[in-house]
C-alpha cells in the first residue's frame, strides 16, 4: 500500500519535548511522513524550531486548544492550504508521546494495508490492559482507544466531516473543550459509517504524563488533579447537553452498539472482535 501520511504534533510551550519527537520521526521515519507542528497558544519564546502554524489569538493564548480543537485546527489549515488531499492518512500526536527507537509510520501503514476497514489505528502502550488481548493477535478492533496517537484515514474524515468548508474541519467536537470521551465519540462515528478502530502491537507508543504533572504552569494549564476534576465535570455537562446521557456508561453502550453492528455486517472480520 502506497500511503502518504501527514503527522501532526500539538505543542504548547514545551519545545524540547516537541523537537525531540519531531527529530525521532525524522530519524526513524524519514520519507514515510511529512511532519507539521501546531503551536496552540505557545509563547513566542517557547516555539518549537519546527513550528508550522502558530495559533495565537487572545483566546488561544489564554486557554490553548487542547487535543480536539488543535487537531481540527491543523487539519483545517492543511485543507485551506490545498494540502489535505495530498495525504491518505493523518497521524495525530500529542507532544508527550514517546515512540520506540524503530520505525513507527511504516508498520502502521502496513496494518492499514492489511485491514481495509480500519479507519482509526492506534499503537498500543505497554501499560494498557489492551496489550494482554493482543498477545496472540497483533491487531484487533476496539470500541475505546486512548487518543494520544491516532492514525486516521482521510477516507474516514471525508465520511464523518462536512468538507464543503475546508477551513472548518470538525473531526472532533470543539465545544467539548477538554475532550471528555472525545475519542469514544469519534469511534462511534467511525463504526456508524462502516469503519473500524483498531489497536496494534506492531508499534508501541507511551504517554509521558510527567509533563502535565510537573510542568502544568509552563504549559499554562491546570494542575493534573484540577484538570481531571474539570475534565469530568465539564465533560458530563457536555454529554448531557449533546446526547442526553447522564453517565460515561451510556456513551460506552452507545458506542458499543455501533461496534457490535459492524460485525453483523462484516462477519468475516469476527476474528478481530474482542
Amino acid at each position: 500500500m502506497t500511503c502518504r501520511v501527514a503527522t501532526i504534533i500539538l505543542n504548547r510551550n514545551l519545545p524540547e519535548a516537541t523537537d525531540k519527537l519531531v527529530e525521532h520521526l525524522l530519524k526513524y521515519d524519514s520519507g514515510e511522513t511529512d511532519v507539521f507542528v501546531l503551536e496552540a497558544g505557545s509563547d513566542e519564546s517557547n516555539l518549537s524550531k519546527y513550528v508550522t502554524w502558530h495559533a495565537n489569538s487572545v483566546e488561544q493564548n489564554k486557554n490553548g486548544l487542547r487535543y480536539s480543537r488543535g487537531m481540527n485546527y491543523a487539519l483545517s489549515q492543511l485543507a485551506s492550504e490545498g494540502r489535505f488531499n495530498s495525504y491518505d492518512a493523518f497521524f495525530l500526536l500529542t507532544n508527550d508521546t514517546e515512540l520506540s527507537n524503530s520505525k513507527t509510520v511504516k508498520p502502521l501503514i502496513n496494518v492499514l494495508s492489511t485491514h481495509k476497514k480500519v479507519g482509526i489505528l492506534s499503537p498500543c502502550s505497554r501499560k494498557w490492559g489492551e496489550a494482554t488481548l493482543l498477545k496472540q493477535q497483533n491487531t484487533r478492533y476496539f470500541w475505546f482507544i486512548h487518543n494520544n496517537a491516532f492514525l486516521i484515514r482521510r477516507s474516514l474524515i471525508e465520511d464523518v466531516c462536512d468538507l464543503s468548508s475546508p477551513a472548518n474541519i470538525n473531526l472532533f467536537d470543539g465545544s467539548n473543550f477538554r475532550g471528555y470521551l472525545a475519542e469514544m465519540e469519534l469511534i462511534a462515528k467511525a463504526y456508524a459509517n462502516d469503519w473500524a478502530a483498531a489497536i496494534t502491537t506492531e508499534v508501541f507508543a507511551e504517554e509521558n504524563e510527567s509533563y502535565l504533572i510537573e510542568k502544568s504552569d509552563l504549559i499554562k494549564t491546570d494542575s493534573f488533579d484540577k484538570n481531571r476534576e474539570l475534565y469530568i465535570a465539564e465533560g458530563l455537562q457536555w454529554l448531557k447537553q449533546k446526547y442526553g446521557f447522564n453517565s460515561r456508561w451510556s456513551m460506552q453502550m452507545y458506542t458499543k452498539h455501533f461496534y457490535d453492528k459492524f460485525f453483523v455486517f462484516h462477519p468475516d472480520l469476527m476474528e478481530y472482535k474482542i
